[in-house]
């Protein structure tokens, strides 16, 4: 609904604007397949409705934004086949890319600069696993 935005104007609720995380990666390590199959079945509830953990709102619905047509009916198939794992629906919407916005540079490596509670954690912890995540 609005092109240009702020943090603070997607923690409104009111852009129609989803907070999600850019993920960038080398093919040659990890599939899409894995990194779905963390996301899904690892990494959040696809079946909480607008919510995430104690945050709540359209904001925080669960997305999936893909940058191709090939890679969006990749993903609705994936999402079929994980259906039957979940006792609920999943409610991720899948979807391609629209208006993807970079967050202000306060936001960029949020964690490694104390996050929420001041407590600054490395994202380089030696890992040699293909899909990793700090937090």
């Amino acid at each position: 609904q609005v092109e240009k935005v702020t943090y603070e104007d997607v923690c409104s609720g009111r852009t129609g604007h989803n907070e999600v995380v850019r993920v960038m990666y080398d093919a040659s390590a990890v599939s899409l397949r894995e990194l779905l199959d963390e996301f899904f079945l690892n990494a959040h509830d696809p079946t909480a409705l607008n919510r995430q953990g104690n945050d709540s709102g359209t904001q925080y619905r669960s997305g999936c934004y893909v940058d191709s047509q090939e890679e969006l009916e990749f993903v609705r198939s994936v999402v079929e086949e994980l259906q039957p794992k979940f006792n609920g629906n999943i409610v991720t919407e899948v979807d391609l890319v629209k208006l993807y916005n970079v967050a202000e540079d306060y936001h960029q490596g949020y964690l490694e600069k104390g996050g929420r509670n001041g407590r600054a954690q490395s994202a380089a912890k030696g890992c040699n696993d293909p899909i990793r995540c700090y937090g």
